[in-house]
């Protein structure tokens, strides 16, 4: 065994360079069954973060579908997902550029089935008959008014705008025919809830000649979220509800709604995109299901009629968007020691085989650091959640006088959750010397509708002292130099993080990534799924303007004393460049140490390789100049302004 070189934290050499991160690497997404063909999406960096559908036939030819001019991602939402389908070897997807639905028979070109116009579509369900395509449309005005959301109802063959089957609420999601096609079951929402706070679950009869009729409001309501509604096999609706305070599963029997299986665990989540799935039927009575507790995901078969729960056991700690069919199950999947892979399941001898892996490139055991599961107290008396990865280089180790930086991690949303899959962004700064924690704040799904619910009102507030205090508890516990801590995030993310920065001294630097800056002008400017967001999570605009204004980072920039760098894309329609631009240069001009990067062409979210590649290595590069270590690599750097001597 290699003697290891005593190396000053963040000097350590990795062969985990940012080339690795988007180097024969794709963001994997959207699995589908069809018959015994397996499709896929693939977001690829190398390709400006172009969405490409994948067939994976029996034999195991693999095959691009999408041709080289098309990008499958739709807009709805502005965040997407649900941008194609598959149903007898005919692909049907939203192309980015122009937003049109395109029909691609197998061996064919793809050809528009929706006109040129403002019309954005997502969600689609295809008939039995394949004769029409059930989608959310959204259409977007030039006048400025706010967008108009509703079902439709597409000819699957001719180009047309589609017939409205329903409209009236503010937002629509996951349209599902049952087996026979003649039963729709949807969801609907209304300002100012979004989708996990209060959905509305409806079914009605179906034609594809005539539309809905007799429209029946069956679940859901103002506080209780539903999700994923499915029909079974033999036409019973099932769906998932938090009704109890956990996203558990239901199903509507007699016309009563019943529960399946009652437990402390997530059966869904937040619906930020369309076409999520955490569970699928492999017979009339059996369902095979996923559920989050405690920062893990299981893979469990319940039996509806004899109320059996059996999780199957796998490697895996973190699995999503489940397909069920043809005695196989398709999910995406990964754990502390494996990056997110595409999984196969033959149901029979329960065998798990990878079909597609997110990186082809592989990370040298030794340079892995295993993320460890924390508990930490929080403000008033409560517990907080999160991931700790210590630093790990079989190279190398830190003087034994000295403890790690330590990296702040805070997940976007803020309601979402961040995971424990295996992820080359973690273990870049890792394997450098560099400790990391991904917290879980409170306002996080994964842990039930209570703890959800703790950043109603309160963001800004309940996130911050939740990040703050997973810092000061790794520092107190040994783990981290109080000396040495940074906090950084991307979009919601960016706003805790500066929040974080101007709520006290704990933090020496930090990185806003598309940050939120000024919450007025997100409440104003901002799209329409998000528009009212900020009511539950803030309150009422404009009635507590003064909370919007006390709150922004950009009102508090006297309070900032540490060094901070931007990036940001010029193309972002969340939260628009302007408020970055502003930010840095209040801070600039406060004569703080910063810097601003923008990247024309990127949106909310880096999508480029070049970017991706650039931003990763000039935060480190900053880091390094403020708290006076060498980063190991060549690095281009980037303009500081107010940089310390």
């Amino acid at each position: 065994m290699t003697e290891k070189s005593i190396t000053p934290f963040g000097e350590w050499e990795s062969p985990i360079t940012s080339d690795v991160l988007v180097e024969d690497s794709v963001r994997l997404g959207g699995p589908k069954l069809d018959g015994e063909n397996v499709y896929w999406t693939e977001s690829r960096a190398t390709e400006g973060g172009r969405v490409v559908v994948v067939r994976r036939a029996a034999d195991g030819t693999q095959t691009d579908i999408t041709p080289a001019d098309f990008n499958v991602r739709t807009r709805v939402h502005e965040y997407g997902g649900g941008a194609y389908t598959v149903q007898d070897d005919v692909v049907y997807f939203t192309n980015f550029d122009d937003q049109r639905v395109y029909r691609q028979d197998s061996g064919q070109e793809p050809v528009a089935i929706t006109p040129v116009s403002g019309m954005r579509y997502a969600d689609f369900e295809v008939t039995p008959n394949n004769e029409a395509i059930v989608a959310v449309r959204e259409e977007h005005f030039e006048d400025g008014r706010e967008a108009v959301n509703t079902l439709v109802l597409l000819d699957a063959k001719s180009n047309g705008p589609g017939m409205v089957l329903t409209d009236g609420y503010d937002f629509y999601s996951t349209p599902r025919l049952n087996p026979e096609g003649n039963k729709l079951t949807w969801l609907s929402w209304n300002h100012p809830n979004m989708p996990w706070d209060g959905t509305k679950l409806w079914t009605a009869d179906f034609s594809d000649l005539e539309g809905i009729s007799n429209p029946d409001l069956v679940a859901g309501g103002i506080d209780e979220s539903i999700f994923q509604p499915e029909w079974s096999p033999d036409g019973v609706l099932h769906f998932v509800s938090d009704q109890s305070g956990w996203w558990n599963l239901y199903r509507l029997y007699k016309g009563k709604t019943e529960p399946l299986h009652t437990m402390d665990a997530e059966f869904g989540q937040p619906q930020w995109v369309f076409g999520m799935t955490t569970y699928g039927f492999e017979s009339r009575a059996s369902i095979l299901c996923l559920y989050d507790h405690l920062g893990e995901t299981r893979l469990a078969r319940l039996n509806t009629e004899a109320g059996d729960f059996d999780v199957l056991e796998n490697d895996y700690t973190m699995m999503d968007d489940i397909q069920v069919g043809d005695g196989k199950a398709l999910f995406t999947a990964g754990s502390a020691a494996r990056e997110e892979e595409l999984v196969q399941l033959s149901i029979a001898d329960e065998r798990y085989d990878v079909i597609q892996k997110s990186s082809e490139s592989s990370m040298p055991k030794g340079m892995i650091s295993t993320a460890q599961t924390i508990e930490f107290p929080t403000s008033n008396e409560l517990t907080a959640h999160a991931y700790y990865y210590p630093p790990m280089n079989e190279h190398h180790s830190g003087p034994e006088t000295e403890k790690p930086p330590l990296l702040v991690l805070i997940h976007g949303g803020p309601t979402s959750a961040t995971g424990s899959t295996l992820r080359p962004s973690i273990q870049y700064w890792t394997s450098r010397g560099i400790a990391v924690v991904d917290v879980d704040y409170g306002g996080s799904t994964g842990y039930g509708r209570d703890y959800r619910r703790r950043l109603n009102g309160q963001w800004g507030v309940v996130d911050v002292e939740d990040c703050i205090n997973a810092a000061k508890y790794l520092a107190d516990q040994g783990l981290a130099d109080s000396e040495r801590m940074a906090i950084r995030g991307g979009s919601a993310g960016g706003f805790t993080t500066l929040a974080a920065l101007a709520s006290g001294d704990v933090f020496g630097a930090g990185a806003s990534l598309f940050g939120v800056c000024d919450l007025e002008v997100l409440a104003r400017d901002t799209h329409k799924f998000e528009s009212r967001y900020l009511d539950s999570l803030i309150g009422p605009y404009p009635e507590e303007i003064d909370l919007y204004k006390s709150r922004s980072p950009l009102s508090n920039v006297d309070d900032f004393s540490c060094p901070i760098i931007f990036f940001q894309g010029t193309e972002d329609k969340v939260v628009p460049p302007n408020q970055s631009e502003l930010m840095f240069d209040a801070v600039k001009a406060k004569g703080i140490m910063t810097a601003l990067v923008m990247y024309d062409g990127e949106g909310h979210g880096f999508r480029q390789a070049k970017n991706i590649k650039h931003a990763l290595d000039t935060e480190l590069f900053f880091y390094g100049k403020v708290f006076g270590f060498t980063p190991a690599g060549d690095f281009d750097g980037v303009k500081i302004d107010n940089s310390l001597p």
